[in-house]
């Protein structure tokens, strides 16, 4: 055999001998910010509808649906600066033999407001819908399929409330609680945020959970979890009781 081609074969055994780069065995707890997407968020009042009377007293039930786009949060951090909702992985995750890790979940901030004014017989409306108080807390299950990532499997739950400002008087607001429950979809996939060429972690901030432009609450970065596969970050997650929130990074 020429010395060349011993070498060559040499050099293949020496690289299949060398240990894959592994996958690391937790997803860190961090955030994950997003962007509504308006085209496909909106929330539909048939089975929750805002009651007879509402607005005025001669105004009729509502039970129709209302389009939404993000409204950018207020922050500390710049790189923020494009988002309107922010999600919290609580907990680092630890992959156990099945490659199946658990973390508690959360809302940390929503911004969202109507993409055209809210008419009825009673007037003109701005429409927004923020976060309502205390937010749930939910278990967010992470399957690893291979060193590259796999998917997610995550039940969220809001409190809302849905706020309507008289156009023509921006001193009258009505407010309207509605609880938020989404379906989860066992199709939603990940990515370890280091296979990503383009991936950029951010880091702690403060953002405005409340919607009165002053940031409030401290919120850690981004970690080692990408949701999205293949450079696709686009998520339509359904309502329970009806319409869709969309978001993308």
């Amino acid at each position: 055999m020429k010395r060349s081609s011993a070498l060559a074969v040499f050099a293949v055994l020496v690289l299949a001998a060398l240990p894959a780069v592994a996958a690391e065995p937790v997803i860190y707890a961090g955030i994950d910010p997003w962007v509504t997407v308006p085209e496909g968020t909106s929330v539909d009042f048939r089975h929750q509808p805002l009651p007879k009377g509402f607005f005025c007293k001669s105004s009729p039930a509502f039970t129709g649906a209302i389009w939404f786009r993000g409204v950018p949060l207020a922050s500390d951090n710049p790189q923020l600066a494009r988002y309107d909702t922010i999600v919290e992985r609580l907990d680092d995750a630890v992959f156990d033999r099945r490659g199946v890790a658990r973390t508690r979940f959360q809302v940390k901030a929503l911004q969202l407001e109507g993409i055209s004014t809210f008419k009825n017989r009673c007037g003109e409306y701005y429409v927004q819908v923020t976060l309502d108080g205390v937010q749930p807390v939910t278990t967010m299950r992470i399957i690893r399929e291979n060193d590259e990532g796999g998917r997610f499997v995550l039940p969220v739950r809001i409190n809302t409330k849905v706020i309507f400002t008289r156009v023509d008087d921006l001193d009258e607001k009505l407010e309207f609680s509605y609880p938020v429950t989404f379906r989860p979809s066992p199709y939603h996939r990940w990515t370890y945020s280091d296979r990503l060429p383009d991936a950029k972690r951010l880091t702690r901030a403060t953002v405005d959970t409340n919607w009165d432009t002053r940031p409030d609450t401290s919120v850690p970065g981004t970690s080692n979890f990408a949701p999205g596969e293949g450079g696709a970050t686009r998520f339509q997650t359904q309502l329970k009781h009806g319409g869709h929130h969309t978001v993308q990074q």
